[in-house]
Parts: structure tokens; sequence; C-alpha cells
């Protein structure tokens, strides 16, 4: 594969929608091809386990969901992300692996082995993973006002208890601690151009080491 995979991660309200069109305008710009997705979803099975699992009112065991957001990520990855890459583009990615495991191992399986081990060895299973992954890092405050402030639909993980999102926070602490040769912090707190500044800069330098 030639092309070059970024995922965007990071609680609710860090911008990572905001983030993800912004820096695929600035590559086009640049001449770059460019594929914006997000998970779950991105291709059209997917996004009907997209509805399902976020908006549907019905709860599946840890396990079960676990196993549906990877049934999910199989349909983007061999519809849309591998083909993508095969033809040299960029892919950004709102969230990927990274989610599942802070979201569902770590929120809800409050950092089971288990489900750790089961998320692992189902991305084993998918066999791509992002080259660059830029995590979004907000106050919860802040992340709150912005959630308040952006209305429509309220999703089931967004409404979870203030535990659940700090199990996630920590989730994602941890991911970034053991795959530092990946994943970059970046501090989500300012107006949306000043982030987008940061990570652009980032982005751009893993571009040209890579040669993309």
């Amino acid at each position: 594969m030639t092309g070059f995979f970024l995922t965007f991660e990071g609680g609710e309200g860090a911008g990572k929608s905001t983030q993800t069109r912004l820096l695929a305008e600035r590559l086009r710009q640049q001449g770059h091809r460019v594929v914006v997705t997000r998970e779950p979803g991105g291709a059209p099975g997917a996004e009907a386990l997209r509805e399902f699992l976020l908006f549907s009112g019905h709860e599946l065991s840890l396990r079960a969901e676990i196993f549906a957001m990877f049934a999910a990520r199989a349909d983007h990855v061999d519809t849309l992300i591998r083909p993508a890459l095969e033809r040299g583009d960029i892919v950004l990615c709102d969230r990927f692996t990274d989610s599942t495991e802070a979201y569902q191992a770590w929120g809800r399986g409050e950092a089971n082995p288990d489900m750790l081990r089961l998320v692992n060895a189902l991305q084993d299973q998918i066999g791509r993973s992002p080259d660059l992954t830029l995590m979004l890092e907000v106050p919860r405050e802040v992340a709150l006002e912005r959630l308040a402030a952006r209305g429509g639909r309220t999703d089931r993980f967004e409404a979870s208890t203030e535990a659940f999102h700090e199990r996630v926070r920590r989730g994602f602490g941890d991911i970034g601690r053991r795959n530092p040769h990946r994943c970059v912090s970046i501090d989500a707190t300012g107006a949306p151009d000043v982030v987008a500044e940061a990570v652009f800069a980032t982005v751009a330098g893993a571009l040209a080491s890579r040669r993309v």
C-alpha cells in the first residue's frame, strides 16, 4: 500500500470532525487526493450498524458490541479504506480501533483484560493499522460546553455517565503511552484554526518523512 492512513481519536467534543474537515481541505489545496471517512460507519453496511449501535436504544452485551464494531470496521476497511490506500490516497478517519478499545474495553469493560485481548485479536484480523493517530485532548468541561452548543441527536455514548467518560479518557491515555511511534497528542482546547495549525504541522512532518 502506498497511501497514508491517518486517524483522529479522542473523547466527545474534542473536535475530531472539525479537524478532519480542515485538514482535508488543506491537503487537497496542496494537490493530495484525500478520502474522509468515519467510524463506526464509512460504508453503507457499516453505516447501518452505526445507526443501530448509537441510536437504536438496544444495548448489546459487551462482547457482542465489540464484535459488532469490528463487523462494521471490516466492511469499512474492505470496501473503502484499503482500496483508497491502494490507489495512493490519503485516508482521514474520524475514529478507528483505538476508540473501540477506549469506549468498549475501558469505558464499558473497565479495562477487563479479556476484553482488551479481544479487541487486540480482532484488530490483528483487520490487518490494517493507522500510519499516524492524532489524539485530540480537551478538558471535560470544555467538551461538555461544545456538545451543548452543537445540539443534534445525542448518542448512547455521549449520554453515558461521567465515570464512563473518565475511564474512556484513561483508556486513550494508555493507548498513547503504548504506541508512541504512532500516536501524537494534540491540545485541542483552542480555537479550531489554532488547533488546525498544530494538526497540519504534525501531519506535514509525517508525510514528508514518508515522501507522500
